[in-house]
């Protein structure tokens, strides 16, 4: 039977049964892109995950696929892909999260989009994040992104619109990037697969100074194999099959970085099943937890103030001109910078200290929740106050950031359902250059409990597809 007299529609593939099918001849790349256009027109008016869709602009880039004699070395032949909104697509301008921030069109695609093109992608438009891609909360004066497994909570942030756009199936894969876990968190809140890359493995050139090196490109994505072929597109490497680790040694850790903050029961429940799972694939488990210093989130929350002053600064934006949360965050910014407190010296200790952690416990990865809590409503937090902003920020999002100032890889894969329905996930981190290894762990979980690749009610590959890819 052939693949198109059991997909009437290609919304809710992956990425790998798209590009397989548009390389095999079983479908055009512009049939693709036509499929995921018609659903984002049906569904993203509740979800607000895209700023701009580029109707027109990528039908036209996926004839050109079409057009394309040798399909064959394309791992993502016809792909619908989203971009997040703070990073060049030629022909739009860079909105950053703000009217106010916004720059003018850009002329030149960024290089992970310049990648993801070479690859056979078409860029279907690109997500929403909050203003300067600052918070986990995704929304500003002109639209709330909401979380497709429950419109009343966020994706998360900041590239919540990507994760909603793929935890609703607008498109199979989308772009992100993950400066204090903005890849992961939105990930845990929407049930997918985040990998955030090791310090310069993907090229960032993202903002003023690449948040002083903290900022990663990245991939979210309803499957480990998806999330492996985006990695190496956006890391540039020949793509090569996932191998399923050997015995490894992982520590397990429940540990918070942020002190008087813990997580909840299911995110305490959702690390004792991902120690399970790892002991079934035969794998050890032992106790580990680091030591967070109490400098270091300090150190953390002064980069992020000033990384936010620099960007404003770069885009000769007045202060005035921000949101509230906003404006106090860049003058925090200034002031941070002003007193000393942003050292790129703390920060070469915690990656020294984290990298040794391994060693030193003879662990080869470490273990941890993803999220402490719940994610919070879906509601006008850019009106909000700066503290409140802060507060909700903090208390349920705290297990990803000191990995970011680190600069080491890490990944966040679902593992089950909160009470209240929502997706649990937990998150692996690995010394530098372990991405693969992270994803062949996380594949490992994939294989023994799979999840549930989109949210209740929208787009699911049915069981006659070819869900093998």
């Amino acid at each position: 039977m052939a693949v198109q007299d059991i997909m009437p529609t290609w919304v809710g593939a992956t990425a790998k049964q798209i590009a397989r099918g548009v390389r095999r001849g079983d479908v055009s790349a512009t049939q693709v892109v036509a499929d995921h256009l018609e659903h984002v027109d049906r569904a993203d008016a509740e979800l607000a995950a895209f700023r701009v869709v580029r109707g027109g602009e990528a039908v036209t880039e996926a004839e050109k696929v079409d057009e394309q004699e040798d399909l064959a070395n394309l791992p993502l032949a016809g792909v619908p892909v989203a971009v997040k909104e703070n990073t060049a697509v030629a022909g739009l301008p860079t909105w950053n999260g703000s009217a106010a921030v916004r720059t003018g069109v850009a002329e030149a695609d960024h290089e992970v989009v310049r990648r993801l093109r070479g690859a056979g992608a078409v860029i279907l438009g690109v997500t929403r994040m909050p203003e300067l891609g600052l918070w986990g909360i995704t929304d500003d004066e002109s639209a709330i992104t909401r979380n497709p497994w429950d419109p009343r909570r966020t994706p998360g942030g900041s590239s919540g619109g990507a994760a909603a756009a793929v935890a609703a199936g607008l498109v199979p894969i989308a772009h992100g990037n993950d400066g204090l876990g903005s890849i992961r968190i939105p990930a845990a809140c929407c049930g997918l697969v985040g990998l955030k890359p090791g310090r310069g493995v993907v090229p960032c050139q993202l903002g003023a100074e690449d948040w002083f090196g903290l900022t990663e490109h990245g991939m979210l994505t309803t499957t480990v194999a998806d999330a492996a072929v985006g990695f190496q597109v956006l890391a540039g490497r020949p793509q090569e099959k996932l191998v399923p680790p050997a015995r490894l040694r992982v520590g397990v850790s429940l540990r918070s970085p942020v002190r008087g903050v813990s997580p909840d029961v299911p995110n305490r429940d959702a690390v004792a099943a991902a120690g399970r799972l790892l002991a079934a694939a035969g794998h050890d488990t032992v106790p580990a937890d680091p030591v967070y210093p109490t400098a270091l989130g300090l150190q953390g929350i002064a980069t992020w103030f000033a990384a936010a002053a620099a960007d404003v600064r770069a885009a000769g934006v007045p202060p005035r001109a921000l949101q509230r949360r906003s404006r106090r965050h860049v003058a925090l910014g200034e002031w941070a910078q002003r007193r000393g407190y942003v050292r790129e010296a703390d920060r070469a200790a915690w990656r020294e200290r984290s990298i040794g952690f391994f060693a030193d416990h003879s662990v080869d990865l470490l273990l941890t929740p993803a999220l402490a809590g719940l994610p919070p409503a879906a509601t006008a937090w850019s009106s909000r106050s700066w503290l409140a902003n802060m507060k909700a920020n903090i208390r349920y999002a705290p297990f990803a950031a000191p990995w970011n100032i680190a600069g080491l890889p890490s990944i966040v894969v679902p593992v089950g359902r909160r009470p209240e329905g929502l997706p649990v996930a937990v998150q692996l981190v690995g010394p530098p250059g372990s991405e693969l290894l992270l994803l062949g762990v996380a594949g490992q979980f994939e294989m023994q409990a799979p999840w549930s690749r989109h949210a209740p009610g929208y787009p699911r590959v049915g069981s006659g597809s070819p869900a093998s890819a």
